[in-house]
């Protein structure tokens, strides 16, 4: 494995951990700080991920900052990473992302792993989900093409904190995320059950954003846009 692999693999790694840790650990919190009002404590858990989002893509975009196994994939079938490079990042996207649901329970003082009872799920919430990722990608590959690549970051984080609110799911939209949270009995929590139909809804939304992305980006993006 290349050093620039490594430095990949490391970046989404890591890049999980700490956004599945501010995806859990500000549902904690919002849990404990407003206990009676679930409105609000979706309020405080969407700035936080929006937040966490945009800052850890600025500082891990130079490397590598996905932190998806979906944006991951449509990366590799568009031609921008190799299969094999494609793969290795996303098992780091799923082991960083266990890390962080397991990091963020230990800074609660709960128990390390507490499988979630969470129960999510029925037609409209699948449909949400698919509706988040496919947002999510063209979002992302949209961005890209800007003359501005740091606009992705802010795009991505704007994108993240509104779909909390206007999809039915409350927006996973990520495989690795998803899974992470099923090892945290809390407000972001979702039962290992629940999880499946979850990740693949959001490969049919990334499927579906890689036919909208081919339709309106014919040409392969040029090394400005990327």
């Amino acid at each position: 494995m290349s050093h620039d692999v490594v430095r990949r693999v490391v970046a989404e790694a890591l890049g999980t951990a700490l956004l599945v840790c501010a995806v859990v650990g500000s549902g904690i919190a919002a849990q404990r700080l407003s206990p009676d009002d679930v409105g609000l404590q979706l309020l405080q858990n969407s700035i936080a991920t929006g937040a966490a989002l945009v800052a850890l893509i600025l500082a891990f975009q130079p490397v590598s900052a996905s932190f998806n196994p979906v944006v991951t994939a449509v990366e590799a079938v568009l031609g921008r990473l190799p299969v094999s490079v494609a793969a290795v990042m996303v098992a780091a996207q799923l082991a960083g992302g266990l890390l962080g649901a397991v990091v963020a329970n230990v800074m609660f003082e709960l128990d390390p792993v507490s499988i979630s009872t969470h129960a999510r799920g029925g037609s409209g919430q699948l449909v949400g989900e698919v509706v988040a990722t496919l947002g999510l990608v063209l979002v992302v590959f949209g961005a890209l093409r800007s003359p501005r690549v740091d606009t992705v970051a802010f795009a991505v984080g704007g994108w993240i904190t509104a779909a909390y609110w206007f999809t039915s799911s409350t927006s996973f939209a990520n495989p690795a995320v998803t899974v992470a949270r099923t090892l945290s009995d809390t407000f972001a929590g979702i039962a290992p059950g629940s999880a499946p139909a979850f990740v693949l809804m959001q490969v049919v939304g990334g499927a579906l954003a890689l036919g909208v992305l081919r339709l309106l980006h014919p040409r392969p993006a040029t090394t400005q846009e990327t």
